[in-house]
């Protein structure tokens, strides 16, 4: 510590008084420097080569909560479809009757025919039927209840009971598998050498005539399938026949057993159009040209289906067509470039078959002519028969009918197309259902109120990141009871799933409804309406909408269902939101027909956009193999 000692030295000998100065000799000052600064610049070396660490207070930090995913709504479901289970029937031990010693028929009684049935018991002791439980129970508790023969008078067959054989024996007119139904009738030549075994015979025949005529009478009436089984998409009301009332309608003797069956057939004018296209396609001898289904063909390809395609439009073309390029047809020679005349080759059939003259050849334009096989549209035909079963028996005087396939909607009057127009449907995930309701209102100048499945699927996402997104896209928010809210002071982050707010786009150009929306009030909130995206009608494809059906022409469409003119409706359009209704209710059928009538009664075939055919086929066939377990 010696040069501490020095230093306090050698300031002593510097005095340094206010108003005053006294000079250090250079050398003392030299030395004071060197020992008051030498020192300061060696610790700031030595803490450049080893610097201390700086401790710092630390802050305390909190993790944000993780957001909780978004629990996506998605919409029904298919199904692995469940036949209906089948029992035993049996008539053992329903009566009591007896047989003389000698094993022979007893002499007749004041009731003759009941005795007959009873003796007929005892000589079928293993008469067994393989049915529906349904009917099963019904057959049994009928003739548990009246044990005589319906079909049959002493040893004959009926008339009626010929009769309901023969419509039993036909079903394959209408689609259905004759297999589930067939019964053989006995002959009129029969030997009276044997009494027992013709009783036993006529019994087989009566228990199996009533029990098929039965499943006949529900399946031609209801379908051979419930849709409802088939899929969440599906949704039918009507009470579907059952077997008690369908005994009933055969025995009660208010009409003959045929004719009660001919009144359950549908009675649509496009029922008995499928059934003369049935007949048709069944033989025809016609070579088949099929095209894939999956065929693109754009201007400049070059592709190998050309050749076949060509003969595929010559099939269809029309007259006018045919002449305007007669040359051209006669010269082909079976080239692959797709260019030049070819091209409006193409546009012209297009316009003939009545899709979007593009000249671009995809899915419609197959399907038009001839995507399909013989086999395939067989299939199709008998598929539409059976929805139409699903349907009411009366369609009414007036109706609207939408063919999802078909991308088309038609206003008709007493079977008559009055107005049809393109419409756009559901996309494969955001499918149409397939039902029928009442139109009831008109709304000119809409709200839309969007549907919690877009709120939480579509918007979510959205609004956590920029909660005023619905105040600047023109949408009102509100509470559930009514009370509005802005967008943009709602914690959007914190929900998941369905939120407890109403969320509605203002009318206006931009609303999603355009001018009006036509109402048929229903759980699946599916109605028809306008829409600002006009371009979408010109697509083949047009399965574009979150699942409501919108109209190329809404203005005339609203104009029919009200009755009046499109003057009056165009002088609604404009201001606040108003609704009008009609002054009857009509009918509306949301379809699903792969196989359809047009205007002129000429069957098209439309793509199988939603796979409902492969999933009805699936139905169709689970009961089918029931069935057939079962006999």
């Amino acid at each position: 510590m010696a040069y501490k000692k020095l230093a306090r030295a050698l300031l002593a000998s510097a005095v340094i008084v206010t108003g005053m100065s006294f000079s250090v000799p250079d050398a003392s000052a030299f030395q004071l420097h060197e020992l008051l600064f030498s020192r300061e610049k060696r610790k700031e070396m030595r803490q450049r080569r080893n610097p201390e660490p700086v401790i710092q207070k630390r802050k305390k930090t909190v993790k944000a909560k993780p957001r909780k995913p978004i629990k996506r709504i998605s919409g029904p479901q298919y199904y692995t479809y469940k036949a209906p289970q089948m029992a035993v029937f049996t008539l053992a031990g329903l009566t009591t009757a007896s047989v003389g010693q000698s094993g022979e028929l007893g002499l007749p009684t004041m009731d003759f025919e009941a005795q007959r049935f009873k003796e007929a018991v005892r000589y079928s002791p293993t008469l067994k039927i393989s049915i529906e439980e349904d009917i099963a129970k019904a057959v049994t508790d009928y003739y548990s209840k009246k044990p005589a023969f319906v079909w049959s008078r002493g040893s004959s067959v009926t008339t009626h009971a010929k009769d309901v054989a023969a419509m039993l024996n036909s079903a394959d007119k209408h689609g259905l598998n004759p297999e589930h139904y067939a019964i053989e009738v006995p002959s009129d030549a029969f030997s009276f050498d044997d009494p027992k075994a013709r009783a036993a015979e006529l019994l087989s025949f009566e228990t199996k005539l009533t029990a098929y005529a039965i499943r006949y009478a529900q399946d031609m009436k209801d379908g051979e399938v419930n849709p409802n089984k088939i899929s969440g998409y599906h949704d039918f009301t009507k009470n579907r026949l059952s077997a008690n009332d369908a005994l009933e309608g055969l025995t009660s003797g208010e009409m003959a057993p045929a004719d009660y069956l001919t009144s359950l057939v549908p009675n649509q004018p496009h029922y008995a159009m499928l059934q003369d296209e049935l007949v048709k396609l069944r033989g025809s001898t016609e070579t088949e040209i099929v095209l894939p289904p999956d065929l693109l063909m754009k201007p400049g390809n070059t592709v190998e289906e050309l050749p076949l395609l060509m003969k595929a439009m010559e099939r269809k073309m029309g007259d006018e067509t045919r002449t305007k390029h007669q040359v051209l047809l006669s010269a082909y020679a079976g080239e692959t470039l797709y260019k030049g005349e070819l091209v409006e080759l193409v546009r012209d059939v297009q316009r003939d078959l009545g899709v979007a003259p593009d000249g671009i050849v995809g899915p419609k334009t197959v399907s038009r002519l001839g995507g399909q096989s013989l086999a395939s549209k067989i299939e199709r035909v008998k598929l539409t028969l059976e929805r139409l079963r699903w349907h009411p028996e009366n369609y009414g005087k007036r109706q609207v009918l939408i063919n999802q396939p078909e991308y088309r909607v038609r206003y008709m009057e007493d079977g008559e197309t009055k107005l049809a127009m393109r419409a756009v449907v559901g996309k494969p995930a955001n499918q149409t259902n397939f039902f029928h309701d009442e139109i009831e209102t008109v709304v000119f100048n809409p709200y839309w109120g969007v549907p919690q499945s877009i709120i939480v699927n579509e918007m979510l996402p959205k609004l956590r990141r920029d909660p005023g997104y619905l105040d600047r896209a023109g949408y009102v928010v509100s509470t559930h009871g009514g009370k509005r809210i802005a967008s943009s002071n709602i914690n959007w982050a914190q929900y998941a799933g369905p939120v407890p707010f109403n969320v509605r786009q203002k009318p206006g150009p931009k609303n999603a409804l355009g001018e009006l929306k036509i109402l048929f009030p229903n759980r699946h909130a599916i109605y028809m309406h306008d829409t600002p995206a006009k371009n979408l009608f010109q697509r083949d494809n047009r399965a574009y909408s979150h699942g409501c059906v919108r109209l190329e022409d809404p203005r005339a469409m609203a104009a029919a269902v009200l009755g009046k003119s499109r003057e009056y409706v165009a002088s609604q359009l404009g201001g606040g939101e108003k609704g009008e209704k009609v002054s009857e209710k009509i009918p509306v059928f949301i379809s699903y027909f792969t196989a359809w009538p047009n205007d002129a009664g000429q069957v098209e075939y439309h793509p199988d956009m939603y796979k409902r055919d492969m999933y009805l086929g699936r139905a169709l066939e689970a009961v089918a193999k029931a069935r057939a377990a079962s006999s």
